[in-house]
């Protein structure tokens, strides 16, 4: 009866099986042939030419995406609740090489062109203040809160309109999607770069940063290099996220863990944090109410002094997500 983190879930037996067929000699680095499907399938997923490239965490990927965006003395507008200001130990400012972060409000910590523009039209056009780059959007967000086609439309045409790149941080892209009901080049708006969650829905090593403009991912192969994360092995990595898309696994497993998600919230409705959107409900309780939910033999995390975070993954048990939603309610 876990409900730590979909970071806890088991690999799918399907990656697994494909890292097995992948274990044969090839051509090291990014040169095999594994790794060389890797355009033409997520360009399948998103109707469009993309470039793909695959590294082992999504610190790596949201922070190399931003790289071919933001120079050392610009900005990147994001939530302030936004995993990359929260919890990449300071990342974005080691592969930004100083780039600042500017933080900006938002309820269920979704970005809007009104909070966006609360940051950066203050800012001066002159070379005593950073200037803004880029904005990244968290699509679930951190409150499991996912943009809909519309939102992320009018964040990507105030980007547009203001000369910024535009991110999507897709850890739980997935799970969005899945809850959007739309078609993945909707949930995604008019980003240039996704960083593509995987290990979350399934996986066990491999997350991709998929280029919409395929230029921008020139520099980043260099960048990554330099990053230590040009794994020599990167077929394994590769035959992950081809596994994943082949036959709509991503979404398959995100519908799991959203469908145990609501379940949860099915019966602990009334005391909701935030609406569930994707795979994490958060719920309001007393230190003692959480012992009591630990005692019976659920896991999860604290959120702050009077609040619990409950995430549902793709192997999530849909009897036990039940249970969970009734003891809560029973409190």
């Amino acid at each position: 009866m876990r409900f730590l983190s979909d970071n806890a879930a088991r690999v799918h037996p399907a990656l697994w099986e494909a890292m097995r067929q992948a274990d044969e000699v090839d051509s090291p680095y990014d040169g095999d042939g594994v790794s060389q499907r890797l355009d033409a399938a997520f360009g399948e997923v998103f109707g469009r030419e993309v470039a793909a490239l695959w590294v082992a965490t999504g610190t790596a990927a949201n922070c190399l995406a931003l790289s071919a965006m933001v120079p050392p003395h610009g900005g990147v507008v994001c939530h302030r609740e936004a995993h990359i200001e929260m919890d990449e130990g300071g990342a974005p400012g080691f592969y930004l090489h100083g780039a600042k972060l500017l933080l900006a409000d938002g309820e269920g910590a979704k970005l809007t062109p009104e909070a966006v523009r609360a940051v950066i039209d203050p800012i001066r056009d002159d070379v005593h203040q950073v200037q803004p780059h880029a904005i990244s959007v968290t699509q679930a967000s951190e409150y499991g809160r996912s943009y809909t086609p519309q939102e992320l439309a009018a964040i990507g045409a105030l980007a547009q309109e203001r000369g910024l790149g535009l991110h999507v941080d897709g850890a739980r892209f997935a799970n969005a999607v899945a809850f959007l009901g739309c078609a993945p080049s909707d949930a995604v708006g008019p980003a240039q770069a996704l960083s593509f969650g995987c290990v979350k829905n399934g996986g066990m090593s491999a997350e991709a940063i998929v280029f919409f403009d395929p230029a921008m991912a020139d520099a980043v192969r260099y960048r990554r290099k330099r990053a230590g994360h040009l794994q020599s092995k990167g077929r394994y990595l590769a035959a992950q996220l081809l596994a994943m898309l082949e036959g709509d696994l991503w979404l398959e497993n995100a519908r799991l863990a959203n469908a145990a998600a609501q379940a949860i919230a099915e019966d602990a409705k009334a005391r909701l944090l935030h609406p569930v959107e994707a795979n994490e409900v958060f719920v309001r309780l007393t230190a003692e109410e959480r012992e009591a939910l630990r005692t019976q033999g659920f896991d999860f995390y604290d959120w702050g002094a009077e609040a619990a975070r409950f995430v549902a993954a793709w192997d999530s048990d849909q009897d036990a997500a039940r249970a969970l939603g009734k003891a809560i309610a029973s409190l």
